[in-house]
């Protein structure tokens, strides 16, 4: 395969060329995204594979080189396609002086394409973007139908949300709202999990709302909000973005009303799959002591499957300089950030 580097007109048309995938495309391998990981020190590079569009995000890691990240691609449907361009992607790679090539393809798992990794020569790592297991509903019918094949459970939590006089609302992403949503967000994630700071999220969050990609939910009791949520669409598929409520719930089933407005709004703007963004494992959705099991009953209340992905797998490019990574190069980075920025290093 013909790797290079995208020309200032394929950047301009980035999301199209995306898009265009055999994947068909997703919102972590957007220009959007990749712009907002400047934020965290990462530089974009736009590179194009035959017709495949690759979005890596970059990082230089002393002594040892670069590091490429490929959220959530590339954009391919099979181990086979993989395979074709692997090849070629690693010497690309070790043109630009890549030391290594993290990947996270949305390639069902399973034993036989583990299996078919391993003998790629890839090595399993830590998944970085949350939906390597996760739940997804199919909207592509009128909303009737899917509120029909929404669990029992999901279906009663609206439907009683809405009789004890839940209201929601789409709001603007304003700095008001934004300090809103965080501090529902932090409350939310406190002893769970980690969060990044207030001026990411509010970039994030107003950068797809001013593209018209992303909306700003709030529910209501009594006029205080009780819950807020973030939804993008990326060409037919939308993704839960965040999430959150508030801890001493007053009302049953508002998070789920909420929801279900996300779902509306979604589906007006041309989504046909909801991905809720991030679950336990199916071997694990019904673990009470599996850490984000009350996260993942609420979003299988919608729809009881749950999708693994193969996860997150490194290319290895420098095998010395990677051995170094590997052993305590990834550590320290990682620990030096963390204490320097207190936020994730990816």
């Amino acid at each position: 395969m013909n790797f290079r580097f995208a020309t200032p007109d394929q950047t301009e048309q980035w999301n199209q060329l995306i898009l265009s995938n055999p994947d068909q495309g997703n919102v972590f391998q957007g220009a959007e995204f990749a712009e907002q990981k400047k934020m965290g020190g990462w530089t974009p590079r736009y590179i194009v594979a035959d017709t495949i569009a690759i979005t890596a995000l970059e990082k230089s890691v002393p002594l040892l080189g670069k590091l490429w990240y490929l959220p959530k691609g590339p954009g391919i449907n099979t181990v086979r396609e993989l395979d074709d361009l692997l090849g070629d992607l690693s010497a690309f790679a070790k043109q630009n002086g890549v030391f290594a090539v993290k990947i996270e393809p949305e390639l069902l798992d399973s034993d036989e394409t583990r299996a078919d990794f391993i003998k790629l020569g890839l090595v399993k790592v830590t998944p970085v973007q949350p939906n390597f297991s996760t739940v997804k509903l199919d909207i592509s019918s009128d909303m009737d139908s899917v509120m029909a094949s929404l669990n029992q459970k999901g279906r009663h939590a609206i439907k009683r949300a809405e009789r004890d006089g839940v209201t929601t609302q789409l709001v603007e992403t304003t700095d008001e709202n934004c300090e809103r949503m965080y501090k529902l967000l932090a409350d939310t994630a406190r002893g769970s999990f980690r969060i990044r700071k207030y001026d990411y999220y509010r970039t994030f969050w107003q950068r797809y709302a001013a593209l018209g990609q992303g909306q700003l939910f709030f529910a209501y009791v009594d006029n205080q909000i009780v819950a807020g949520a973030y939804a993008v669409v990326f060409g037919s598929k939308s993704t839960y973005k965040d999430g959150a409520s508030i801890r001493e719930r007053t009302v049953y089933g508002a998070s789920h009303l909420l929801q279900w407005r996300v779902i509306e709004w979604a589906k007006q703007n041309g989504s046909v799959v909801h991905d809720f963004c991030g679950s336990p494992p199916a071997k694990d959705i019904k673990n009470p002591q599996h850490p984000h099991y009350g996260i993942g009953r609420f979003k299988t209340s919608f729809t009881k499957e749950v999708t693994d992905y193969i996860g997150a797998w490194d290319v290895v490019i420098n095998p010395s300089a990677y051995k170094l990574w590997r052993k305590f190069g990834e550590r320290l980075v990682v620990r030096l950030h963390n204490k320097r920025h207190h936020e994730n290093w990816y």
